[in-house]
């Protein structure tokens, strides 16, 4: 049943009339997500993301000489939103060793098609240890909307909104590839979702990820995954 409801879903999200264009590409991003209804929890996991308290990701590499060291947790807090209870998941981002961004993210599971959506961030930028802006924070209230930030069922060339913040946060997603495969010094990984990501502020900004089954997110533009787990 399941997976019928999966597939229902993602014909839905085909066919919904609810689109953003992008400018070089006709092909929509979906907006209208189809959340009345669904049953939400903090916990879950599905193919490419797990959210579950304590699960860990460390990913790091260089940039212009500075290394660079990206840690997500998945934290042993929840956070509601609306009518929605969220879990709580860190991504703390330093350079040569000093932080400069500490995002508190909120995602939930839904239990009938096993996708994960994102429904905000708090976010604190640092400079010499200070906090000197908050900027990309939103919350899914008012106009704004949740996002997916992994679908639950994996299309090849789907394209989906991750935050819907008018004016904030808009980033968007596209599935280019499900056969990916990359060595990391956490591990060779094979089978892994490949996921182009872009921006309705800015169309000319562009970034990819690569996400292995069973793992998450092991590579972030030039950041590798070094080691990943479970943590106290």
């Amino acid at each position: 049943m399941k997976k019928i409801l999966q597939l229902i879903f993602f014909i839905f999200f085909l066919l919904s009339t609810s689109f953003a264009q992008d400018k070089d590409d006709k092909r929509p991003f979906t907006e209208l997500l189809m959340q009345d209804g669904y049953t939400f929890t903090t916990t879950g996991s599905n193919q490419y993301f797990i959210l579950e308290p304590g699960y860990q990701l460390v990913l790091e590499g260089t940039e212009d000489a500075e290394t660079i060291r990206l840690i997500i947790t998945v934290l042993d807090e929840t956070k509601k939103i609306g009518d929605i209870e969220t879990r709580v998941v860190e991504e703390n981002e330093s350079v040569n060793g000093e932080t400069i961004e500490i995002s508190r993210n909120f995602f939930a599971f839904c239990e009938q098609t096993s996708y994960v959506y994102y429904f905000g961030e708090e976010v604190d930028i640092y400079k010499d240890g200070e906090i000197v802006s908050h900027s990309g924070a939103w919350i899914a209230e008012g106009d704004n909307k949740a996002g997916i930030i992994m679908p639950g069922l994996i299309l090849l060339g789907a394209r989906y909104y991750q935050e819907i913040a008018p004016g904030i946060a808009m980033d968007r997603a596209e599935i280019i590839s499900m056969t990916e495969t990359l060595l990391t010094p956490a591990g060779n990984f094979t089978d892994c979702l490949k996921v182009m990501e872009t921006t309705a502020l800015n169309p000319n900004e562009m970034e990819y990820k690569i996400h292995a089954p069973g793992i998450g997110l092991i590579k972030d533009e030039n950041l590798l995954l070094v080691k990943y787990g479970y943590v106290k």
